[in-house]
């Protein structure tokens, strides 16, 4: 892991099933994970260091902090998404500069998914 002072270091997503979890980012984004107990998965190839705490105070929701994945195509990755059973919450819409849809993982964290124009 690199560390870069002040720099984003970690994402730490809720979760209410470690297992479908993993089911559902490893088939729509091929992210691996590593188990540190019952409770903790370690992400690895999102692009940054993270993980899903099923022990959190936490709780999933879509009405927090946003965290954007970016895609050099953003139709496949929607169907990777919903073929892999996430749920779309906001459909693609342009915005200037690009795109980009919502949606929902197993546990019921809103992520979204951008392109450029």
């Amino acid at each position: 892991m690199h560390n870069t002072h002040h720099a984003f270091n970690y994402i730490e997503l809720p979760a209410t099933d470690l297992s479908a979890m993993k089911t559902f980012y490893g088939n729509a984004f091929g992210w691996t994970f590593q188990d540190w107990g019952d409770t903790y998965v370690a992400i690895h190839g999102s692009g940054v260091e993270g993980g899903m705490d099923a022990n959190s105070a936490r709780k999933p929701c879509a009405d927090g902090v946003l965290v954007i994945l970016y895609s050099d195509d953003l139709e496949g990755s929607e169907k990777s998404v919903v073929d892999a059973g996430g749920l779309i919450s906001v459909p693609a819409y342009g915005f200037p500069g690009g795109r980009r849809f919502h949606f929902t993982d197993p546990s019921g964290n809103e992520l979204a998914i951008w392109t450029p124009e």
